[in-house]
């Protein structure tokens, strides 16, 4: 077997003397593709089925995960009530996602667990306490997927007569990324002594009050949420807009990708590192994973079968009205379905995801109707097809030419591509020393070989009252 270089790839996972690969399991309820949900083995109460998502989640801690990773809209996405009402993926009913991972941290003690949560319909401080809280009730194994909220519907759920413009999402969202980490870092690690004979509960020395002022937010704080076991929660980042890459540059420390190509995402990757260096990050610290969404078979044919099966049950109006979303809600009834896929302008909604399909229906000379057939099964996620072989030469070629650091595994069934991934993908990746067959530590970073963040020096804020 030929030795392959990931060194090109990821750098810095410090877990012992190898470096291993980032995987995450993307857990949407039925599974990632469009029709999974009419599969006969797949639950189609999934979305509100805790005894379904305990499965999902134990398997994945049993092939030694990195991480759940879980999606979110607080709001039914799309306004066509005849697409809607034939499709489980368009977040009509499942759970809230912190409540979720709330019991999935009770049911799994190693796998760390991700949830996005819009900066554009929540408070900072409520996010802070969210988080820090899952952190302790998991022992240091939460992460915060930031996202400034697709789903131009949320508007009218928090009161608001539209969805706001691009860019004073981002603009919200980094002042809303400062203040988390700023109140992540009220205390000091050994803050709370707790010392009952002296009757000392905290020492105040060890208290940070945040005074933040800004534009968009004023937060006093500290935090009443002790500091994280794992240092903060991972932060995490999965917009791809130009405003996205310099967010998720100065914050985060995973960024989650959609790249159908390997040359686009190596220059991602390229592009991150380098707007990361230049502002005063270790680029090591910033690990990419692109989606990756796969058919596994034993043989092709047998993936084949499963790929075929599922395009069999897309509902054609469901299929058009998915890429209708995709692209930002734009109207596509006056256009043929088998003609050349038009011109589009730019959205208020999702930008990166419009400019990557349209990007794939120009390089792939597409029609209408075959782009919505491919949205249908990844929406413009990587899609691998083969035997576990041909997938892991396929993962580690997208490492080793510096175009993923580690991949969010997006299986288009639940329970059945994860199960196919676990049965027959990871032990192909332990075979090639890729993935270890335990966990090297407790935490979610120390899965990731990410450094904890330093205990700040902290004082009493001024003019601290208790009010």
């Amino acid at each position: 077997m030929a030795v392959i270089d990931l060194t090109r790839g990821f750098k810095g996972r410090r877990v012992g003397i190898r470096q291993q690969l980032p995987l995450a399991a993307f857990l949407y309820p039925t599974g990632y593709h469009v029709a999974a949900w009419r599969h006969p083995d797949v639950p189609s109460d999934a979305g509100v089925n805790i005894g379904h998502f305990v499965e999902m989640a134990r398997l994945a801690e049993s092939a030694r995960f990195d991480f759940l990773f879980l999606a979110d809209s607080a709001t039914m996405r799309g306004t066509d009530l005849d697409a809607l009402s034939r499709t489980a993926i368009r977040y009509v009913a499942q759970f809230e996602p912190i409540t979720l991972l709330s019991a999935l941290a009770a049911s799994t003690s190693r796998i760390g667990l991700v949830a996005s949560v819009s900066t554009t319909y929540n408070e900072p401080y409520s996010v802070a306490r969210t988080f820090a809280s899952l952190d302790h009730i998991s022992g240091g194994r939460s992460g915060w997927n930031l996202v400034t909220s697709q789903n131009t519907g949320e508007a009218a759920q928090f009161g608001l007569p539209a969805h706001p413009p691009h860019a004073a999402r981002y603009a919200r969202a980094r002042e809303f990324a400062e203040v988390v980490l700023g109140l992540w870092d009220s205390w000091q690690a050994d803050a709370f002594v707790r010392d009952k004979e002296s009757g000392l509960f905290f020492d105040p020395a060890g208290m940070r009050v945040l005074n933040h002022r800004g534009e968009h937010f004023s937060v006093r704080g500290p935090l009443n949420v002790p500091r994280s076991p794992q240092g903060r929660p991972v932060m995490v980042q999965a917009g791809s807009s130009e405003a996205g890459r310099q967010l998720a540059a100065e914050t985060a420390d995973v960024v989650f990708t959609a790249q159908d190509d390997l040359a686009g995402a190596r220059e991602f990757r390229a592009d991150l590192r380098a707007r990361a260096t230049a502002a005063g990050r270790d680029p090591d610290q910033l690990i990419v994973m692109v989606g990756m969404f796969p058919f596994i078979g034993r043989t092709l044919a047998e993936a084949e079968g499963k790929a075929t099966r599922l395009a069999d049950l897309v509902d054609p109006v469901v299929g058009l009205s998915l890429l209708a979303g995709q692209l930002g809600g734009t109207d596509l009834s006056g256009y043929p379905l088998d003609g050349p896929v038009p011109e589009f302008p730019e959205t208020n909604a999702g930008r990166s995801r419009q400019r990557l399909l349209l990007e794939l229906a120009r390089r792939e000379s597409l029609t209408l109707r075959q782009l919505a057939a491919r949205v249908a099964a990844g929406r413009g996620h990587w899609q691998v097809m083969g035997t576990p072989e041909s997938i892991v030469d396929e993962m580690t070629h997208w490492v080793a030419e510096g175009a993923a650091d580690g991949f969010n595994v997006m299986p288009p069934t639940l329970p059945g591509g994860l199960v196919d991934f676990v049965e027959l993908v990871v032990p192909e990746l332990r075979r090639r020393g890729l993935v270890d067959d335990r966990y090297r530590g407790s935490t979610l970073r120390s899965h990731l070989g990410l450094d904890e963040p330093a205990d700040q020096l902290v004082q009493p804020g001024p003019a601290w009252a208790v009010r």
